[in-house]
């Protein structure tokens, strides 16, 4: 299969050549049966139903369906289990199916058992963000797809998948954040697309039918899991309307107008002081409104319970059902909708229309799905099955995934990469250095096999082990033992960092060193080491390091993320140069000074110089870091430059124009006179070092400071690939209504007036905007 864009190709033959290929699972016989509508085989006479008719539209069979039903029946499909009717062909279907970085096993929807014990399991996101490459997004949705559609014709899985979660990594402490594609909007909204139209696969011939039906989640400003005992349910996210439309809202935005997602879930927290599964402006008013979903809103699950249980926002928990369904609520993930609405519209607190247009919502996603088209194997997906699941190709992308994603932080001279034919002894050290469910972090599955770090290095040069901890809590580290193997090895390579235990859903960090004692581990080790030290932090969040950035003895940093099945295989890729890296870091590495004196619990983006409130992210944040956003290293060296750039961009203003005659610090995007209006950057970039390799090229504005706007703001980027002393040309196309503009107090759309700085890597371009 065309797995990427063709400068990866050579990558991929020469490591089908050098081996390391996965096997895959092979089907056996016995199969169970996909779950679907309308089986005119088994029962003739559905044939004559309006809504078991696929040659009609969706509107109509959906309108077909919910006349026929009646009140309580209706109730049924408003929660993730949904009830059956017997008396229609319809039987139950569970909603609940995950598929973060693969099709994962959290959620009832999932099983993994016989004829499929296992999928491809990719990179946690975070390290796949890192890649920076939205081809790459794209395919692993379809690749994810293939193996969902493959297994919901076995009747292991289902069709709905709530994934991908495009909350913004506002906090370097937050346990979700490895989920997420990073802190920056840009990124995070072309991720979110990408991996949508990889999910959703529309049929040419049929563009409303789905492959499967994504879900962006967790709608909105919602970044705070369990922090010094403030949780998720009962938080109160206190959201500028600026910040709001700059920062937390352009994902979901994104997923919808771009993306086309069939399904939005709401957030546990409240924003504002209302909870956003019960605020009608952000459902109804937005999402439907404004963005014009086609799809269904669902809660995250039990959130409705939270309303009324934890947050105490309703008296009663009739008002609780009817708070959501009244505001724009489609689904229930639980079964509060199913308990509570009747008594909802008995005490006159919900119309049955409300409940018309809920199920109408999910009954026409899953006629997109083909659910009510009858036996699925008879339709445009029926031939995937096991045979689709787990092969080399799809795990052969797991690790190149990886590859593409791991971050060179810090390589001395003559350290990186190593050069396998001069390695007699290799000391692998760390308490990840032989793990393997660490690697797929979390909303995983069951991995088709997995490659360790430590299986990965021995399988180019020979290696020594040694734990250093026994967790990676590392409360006593074997300090002796470790230095015993590195004071004799050619080189060492110490896995650090994370696990679930420490950064995880429900969970968020503290502290954003590396934990217990491996610090010390870290730089006792590099004491005695006589030769290269590759520092290797397997971690989602970032940590603080700067003890090994500032010591000469540590040689090199990386950061792996959570690899994915195939990380040791790809980390071993990079440390031995068969592959050269090219991730850039998707967040801020912060230092510890940080978390120590700014709560998580403000949620302002900009900085405050009275209070010494630094800000946050890359965009707005004053203060130092350990590594900065968008760092990232490789075994070449590529220099850019600037071919084609406009120095000036006149806006045309009307006659009567109020900023004719009024000195204008900005002018609207909505007025007729910024549409329309762009221009093309042309960069050339050149690779002048002796290695092919990828290079992402950053367009980056630092717009005039007005409205409080960020100091510097992602625009796009591309991801070039090139040869020893080749050339390459990079274009942007920049629309000045879009990428020029910023959100002013009240949450409009402005295009600043007067000089914008345009970065590209070590570039700088004044480009003034006037009128």
């Amino acid at each position: 299969m065309a797995i990427l864009s063709n400068h990866y190709s050579v990558f991929l033959c020469f490591f089908h050549i050098l081996g390391f290929i996965f096997s895959s699972f092979k089907p056996v016989l016995a199969q169970n049966s996909p779950v679907f509508a309308c089986d005119i085989t088994s029962n003739p006479g559905l044939a004559n139903l309006t809504f078991c008719d696929a040659s009609l539209t969706v509107e109509n069979r959906v309108s077909d369906l919910v006349q026929r039903l009646t009140l309580a029946e209706k109730i049924g499909f408003l929660v993730s289990g949904s009830g059956a009717v017997s008396r229609l062909g319809i039987p139950k279907y569970e909603w609940w199916s995950e598929a973060l970085h693969g099709v994962s096993s959290t959620g009832p929807g999932v099983r993994f058992t016989s004829p499929v014990p296992g999928a491809t399991s990719f990179p946690q996101v975070i390290l796949t963000a890192a890649s920076f490459n939205v081809t790459l997004f794209e395919t692993i949705g379809k690749v994810v797809s293939t193996e969902a559609r493959a297994m919901y014709n076995v009747g292991l899985a289902g069709l709905t998948y709530w994934s991908p979660n495009i909350n913004i990594f506002r906090d370097p402490r937050w346990g979700r954040g490895q989920e997420t594609p990073g802190e920056d909007p840009t990124l995070t909204s072309k991720y979110g697309a990408a991996y949508i139209r990889g999910l959703q696969q529309r049929d040419d011939s049929s563009k409303d039918k789905l492959k499967v039906a994504a879900c962006c989640k967790h709608y909105t400003a919602y970044d705070i899991d369990n922090w010094k005992g403030i949780e998720r349910y009962n938080f109160n996210a206190v959201v500028t309307q600026q910040d709001l439309d700059d920062t937390f809202q352009p994902p979901f935005k994104s997923c919808v107008l771009e993306g086309d997602v069939a399904s939005v879930m709401c957030s546990y927290n409240k924003v504002n002081g209302k909870p956003t599964c019960g605020d009608p402006d952000l459902l109804a008013g937005i999402i439907r409104g404004e963005w014009k979903l086609n799809g269904y809103i669902v809660t995250d699950c039990d959130s409705l319970e939270v309303i009324y249980n934890k947050q105490h926002y309703t008296k009663t928990p009739e008002e609780a059902a009817a708070l959501g369904l009244n505001s724009g609520l489609d689904l229930n993930c639980g079964s509060w909708l199913s308990q509570y609405t009747q008594g909802a519209v008995n005490q006159k607190l919900v119309n049955e229309s409300v409940i018309d247009r809920a199920i109408s919502n999910n009954f026409a996603t899953l006629m997109r799905l083909g659910f009510f088209d009858g036996d699925p194997r008879n339709h445009i997906y029926g031939n995937l099955g096991p045979k689709d699941v787990c092969t080399p190709e799809n795990q052969e992308l797991a690790r190149e995934a990886a590859r593409q994603g791991i971050v060179l932080l810090k390589n001395t001279a003559g350290s990186l990469p190593l050069i396998p034919t001069a390695i007699k002894s290799l000391a692998v050290i760390g308490p990840n250095a032989n793990v393997t469910v660490t690697m797929i972090g979390n909303y995983a599955g069951t991995p088709c096999k997995y490659t360790t770090p430590l299986q990965g290095l021995t399988a180019s040069v020979a290696t020594v082990y040694k734990p250093g901890c026994a967790d990676v809590s590392c409360s006593t580290a074997q300090i002796d033992d470790a230095k015993q193997i590195a004071s004799t090895a050619d080189a060492v390579v110490l896995v650090m960092g994370s696990d679930q235990s420490i950064e995880r859903d429900s969970l968020d960090r503290i502290n954003i060193t590396l934990p217990g004692q491996q610090s010390v581990l870290v730089a006792e080790v590099a004491k005695v080491a006589k030769g290269p030290v590759i520092l290797v932090i397997m971690s989602g969040g970032g940590m603080d390091v700067q003890f090994a950035v500032d010591n000469p003895k540590i040689t090199s940093i990386l950061w792996v993320g959570f690899p994915g099945e195939a990380g040791g295989a790809a980390l071993a890729d990079v440390i031995f140069g068969y592959y050269n890296p090219s991730g850039r870091l998707p967040m801020t590495w912060y230092p510890q000074s940080y978390a120590n004196v700014v709560p998580m619990t403000i949620m302002n983006m900009r900085p405050d110089p009275a209070t010494n409130y630094p800000g946050r992210t890359y965009r707005f944040y004053t203060g130092p870091t350990v590594f900065p956003f968008g760092h990232g290293l490789s075994y070449s060296q590529f220099k850019h430059h600037l071919h084609q750039a406009p120095k000036f961009v006149s806006i045309p203003l009307e006659e009567k124009h109020t900023c004719r005659s009024t000195k204008c610090k900005s002018i609207d995007v909505v007025e007729q006179s910024c549409s329309n209006l762009g221009f093309n950057i042309h960069l050339r970039v050149k690779n002048v070092g002796k290695i092919s390799g990828s290079h992402t090229v950053f367009l980056f504005t630092s717009p005039p400071s007005v409205h409080n706007a960020p100091k510097k703001h992602l625009l796009g980027f591309e991801k070039v690939y090139l040869t020893p002393k080749r050339e390459g040309i990079i274009k942007f196309n920049v629309d000045v209504c879009k990428h020029l503009s910023v959100h002013d107090g009240l949450g409009n759309r402005k295009v600043a007036l007067g000089p914008h700085v345009l970065h590209i890597g070590d570039l700088k371009h004044s480009l003034t905007v006037r009128i």
